[in-house]
């Protein structure tokens, strides 16, 4: 009998030991920190939520631009919204207008929005009841000669507590999702604004050398024909008429490549337009006289911040940035699959029930709360975090890759600018000089003073120097759009609306508070008629 209770005492004692062994493991999980790494304070001042709360990474910045220094870098911040006005050229405006309506591409990202907007609603549902079913069964029949039925409607409901803060940080996920895909709407606007000044200019450049390499042609055959009446009266040879036709063939072989380039650009810009290709010169015009600019004004001074300016300009960069918000929410909702749900479910209805020899009719109630726990699926889980945590870190180093890419776009086109302003004052005082000096010898050898080779370099130097003056005029303007386009320039348009067509009041949906403004469905584009709805 001793024995017997001396057993009995030792099993009451071991189950009491592992009992308790059991709620201090619990415990350990719950609020020591665990495998997640998460103590009750920590906890509680994430707003009772496991996983990080996001902050900014930080990113690489140089204090100042290459070339600050120079009196045409102007202090301040960048030009905002409507840039390409700085060109004072109303067909470049109406241009933007059109892309800024037809742009297909613009229309893809914007039904990219929705579909954020979309998931983050839906991420939004996760924080209440996440199951709610209204069913019916209502079976009839006989067994042995006997009528039965059974009729019964239920309203089922079920809620998981969101204790460890998993809904929660679904719908961070999700409104970071919105920021960024909203981003890339403005990102696209930025590109497609840039897309149609650049190509836009490069069609008038391209008229330009057009005109450039005609003038010389017209000059070229007048020489030519001048040889040949010199060859005649013996005062030329025809050594010096086969030269001089060499070059005005040349001179004339290069215009239907110039076209060529003037085609592309027309191209490009009818698919900006979203219209199929389509001669534009109806439209466009001839283009500038010869010897004037490609543009109307290109500014030879521009303001451009600093570069910790990029970060929160350009839209790319922060589409980034809110990537790495959306994926590190994404290792709270990891982490909350560590520890045990909470849950309460209920059902509500009412019971009509015949089974002979049993009879009952009435109200039918039950609330069974409930937990789960995946405790046996604790590798799986503690990789999934893992693997959510790689997936931040990859994205954190992504986006500082991207600003260190935007600040050397920014610098190289900030360069450009300048450096392009430089070329393009030699080579004005070399077309110039080229110009004179041709003239000098046309007319010698108009009174058989000079011969056909130094004839030759001349014409041919002019047309070169002109061409490559042309050229240099157009890279002015090309690279102050490639700096705007580096400094996240032009987005804002959709922000604002001033009546002219051009600028809109789509403001897209935003999760940080940024108003979704009224008649952008199906498809949030900006209005850019005033008198839409």
């Amino acid at each position: 009998m001793c024995r017997h209770l001396l057993a009995a005492t030792i099993r009451r004692r071991h189950g009491a030991a592992v009992g308790l062994v059991r709620i201090c493991i619990v415990a350990g999980v719950l609020f020591t920190g665990g495998c997640a790494g998460i103590g009750p304070h920590t906890w509680m001042s994430n707003g009772f939520k496991v996983g990080p709360n996001y902050c900014r990474p930080p990113a690489p910045v140089a204090e100042q631009w290459i070339g600050a220094e120079d009196p045409r870098v102007v202090p301040g911040p960048p030009r905002d919204g409507d840039w390409w006005s700085v060109f004072q050229d109303s067909t470049l405006n109406a241009l933007i207008a059109r892309a800024y309506q037809q742009n297909p591409d613009l229309r893809v990202v914007g039904a990219r929005v929705l579909q954020a907007r979309a998931l983050q609603a839906i991420a939004a549902g996760g924080i209440f009841p996440q199951s709610q079913q209204l069913s019916g069964v209502y079976p009839h029949g006989e067994f042995a000669g006997i009528s039965n039925h059974i009729n019964v409607t239920t309203f089922n409901l079920a809620w998981e507590v969101d204790f460890w803060g998993k809904y929660r940080r679904q719908i961070e996920s999700a409104n970071a999702g919105l920021d960024s895909s909203v981003e890339n709407y403005d990102d696209a606007l930025v590109t497609l604004f840039a897309d149609v000044a650049a190509n836009y200019v490069e069609y008038r450049v391209a008229q330009q050398r057009i005109k450039i390499a005609q003038a010389n042609l017209q000059t070229q055959q007048r020489l030519v024909t001048l040889a040949e009446q010199q060859q005649r009266v013996g005062t030329a040879i025809e050594l010096d008429v086969h030269q001089l036709r060499v070059l005005m063939e040349q001179t004339a072989s290069s215009i239907p490549a110039l076209e060529i380039v003037r085609g592309l650009a027309n191209d490009r810009l009818s698919i900006l337009l979203g219209e199929p290709p389509h001669e534009l010169e109806t439209e466009l015009g001839p283009g500038p006289e010869l010897g004037a600019l490609p543009m109307p004004v290109v500014p030879n001074s521009v303001a451009v911040g600093i570069p910790a300016d990029l970060i929160r300009r350009r839209p790319d960069v922060r589409s980034i940035e809110r990537q790495v918000a959306a994926q590190s929410a994404q290792i709270g909702v990891a982490e909350a699959e560590l520890y045990p749900s909470l849950s309460v479910s209920a059902l509500l209805g009412h019971a009509d029930l015949n089974l002979a020899p049993l009879a009952s009719n009435g109200g039918v109630s039950l609330v069974v709360p409930q937990f789960s726990w995946k405790i046996l699926n604790f590798g799986r889980l503690l990789n999934n975090v893992r693997l959510q945590e790689a997936r931040t870190q990859e994205l954190v180093a992504a986006y500082q890759s991207q600003v260190l890419v935007a600040a050397q776009e920014a610098q190289t086109s900030l360069r450009a600018f300048l450096r392009s302003q430089e070329q393009a004052e030699h080579l004005g005082k070399s077309a110039v000089a080229a110009q004179s000096a041709t003239k000098i010898g046309e007319q010698l050898f108009t009174e058989v003073k000079a011969d056909v080779n130094r004839l030759f370099t001349l014409e041919n130097s002019q047309l070169q120097v002109q061409d490559q003056h042309a050229v240099a005029q157009g890279n002015i303007a090309l690279s102050l759009i490639d700096l705007y386009r580096s400094l996240g320039g032009g987005w804002e348009v959709r922000l604002t609306d001033n009546g002219d067509g051009v600028l809109g009041t789509g403001d897209l949906p935003r999760a940080d508070g940024l108003p979704a403004a009224p008649g952008v469905e199906p498809i949030p584009l900006p209005k850019v008629q005033p008198d839409q709805p």
